[in-house]
């Protein structure tokens, strides 16, 4: 089920201008090491068949194209604020020859209904957000996701050291640093924090 999107904030592009988007891939592959962080990402996931998984700010879809590709028989779902950038997913996904469902809205008003998600990626795109969104988005990812389901998270550390902290806050355990790469634009740190199943 789908909900209506409620949000009366402005949406910034990922490179602040919308004329800047098309550079989006080409800049983020010669600034840090895309193919690498994204793949392990999904590994870490461990999505299985049947497993509806969505990624929260997808983008132009790289990482939401590599979850379908690595797990042909999940049920995959992109999520960003940005209707331009959305257009370059579904071109993206269609000459992949994946299926997606795509859906414009924000991390912070999730337009989802509750436990409609397994797994819920996220690459990127943590740090945009202001401290009080990050809450609001990481309680939204808490609320989206089914019993036992899993937030696996890409983002740059330093920006997100209270990340922990905000991960408990929303209701999250067994919270981990899985990984750390070392990118141009500073260290960049991979988590995962799983919703543990309702108490009998």
């Amino acid at each position: 089920m789908i909900v209506p999107m409620k949000t009366d904030e402005k949406y910034i592009p990922a490179l602040n201008f919308d004329w800047l988007t098309p550079l989006y891939d080409p800049l983020v592959r010669w600034l840090m090491p895309e193919s690498k962080f994204k793949s392990q990402l999904v590994r870490q996931a461990c999505v299985r068949a049947g497993q509806r998984v969505l990624d929260v700010g997808c983008g132009t879809a790289t990482l939401t194209i590599l979850i379908k590709q690595t797990h042909a028989e999940a049920e995959v779902f992109g999520l960003d604020g940005d209707a331009n950038i959305l257009e370059i997913a579904r071109r993206k996904a269609a000459k992949a020859g994946v299926s997606l469902t795509f859906q414009e809205g924000m991390a912070y008003s999730l337009p989802y209904a509750d436990a409609s998600f397994d797994r819920v990626l996220s690459s990127l795109m943590f740090h945009h957000l202001t401290p009080e969104n990050k809450r609001r988005a990481l309680v939204e990812v808490f609320r989206v996701l089914r019993p036992d389901g899993e937030l696996h998270l890409a983002d740059f550390s330093k920006p997100n050291a209270s990340l922990p902290e905000m991960f408990r806050e929303a209701g999250f355990e067994r919270i981990e640093e899985s990984a750390k790469y070392k990118t141009l634009l500073g260290a960049l740190s991979l988590w995962r924090a799983k919703r543990l199943s309702e108490p009998l």
